[in-house]
């Protein structure tokens, strides 16, 4: 019988993963971002409302044969990560992003930070951990080579009321691991 709620139960042993049991862990570059970087990292990981478990693509190389297309398989691609991020009034979050930016361009002179010269210096690792129900760690990802590509504006209105400010950062990465299964 396809709709008995108990096979179904059987094959959910755990209750299911919940979205909200995650945390985000990242190190802001201290050569590109004055001060409060390990302020920033620490206030990141309690800050980070909302993230994502990263997805793959792997492309198709068409090819002609006899008539009929031939698939095979490419090369992957990593889409961006995008963290929405509560802010505090000390802003200390949102400037290292904002540091951290200027660095990779500045708004007036259009410039690289020397600090900034290559992927290396600007790009850091960064981690987002699934936990279970019961508080440990049940998935683990590590993103290689993260930088921040897009910073969103924070809406500011007179009826927003019992309401925290928000925004976004969009993220830039070479690719990540799966740091539990061995996925590499």
């Amino acid at each position: 019988m396809p709709f008995e709620v108990n096979q179904f139960r059987a094959n959910m042993p755990l209750d299911g993963a919940r979205p909200n049991l995650f945390q985000v862990t990242m190190q802001f570059p201290s050569a590109l971002v004055a001060g409060g970087s390990l302020d920033a990292s620490r206030k990141l990981t309690f800050h980070a409302r909302s993230a994502q478990l990263p997805g793959v693509s792997v492309g198709q190389v068409p090819i002609q044969y006899f008539g009929r297309e031939v698939k095979l398989a490419g090369n992957k691609t990593f889409q961006d990560w995008t963290l929405t991020i509560y802010n505090d009034e000390d802003f200390v979050t949102r400037n290292a992003f904002e540091q951290w930016m200027a660095a990779l361009n500045s708004h007036t002179t259009n410039l690289r930070s020397g600090n900034a010269r290559s992927s290396l210096t600007y790009g850091i690792d960064a981690k987002v951990d699934q936990f279970a129900k019961t508080g440990e760690i049940i998935k683990s990802y590590k993103f290689v080579g993260v930088w921040p590509t897009d910073l969103s504006p924070i809406d500011l209105d007179w009826s927003s009321n019992d309401t925290l400010e928000e925004y976004t950062v969009t993220l830039a990465y070479q690719y990540w691991t799966a740091e539990a299964d061995g996925i590499r």
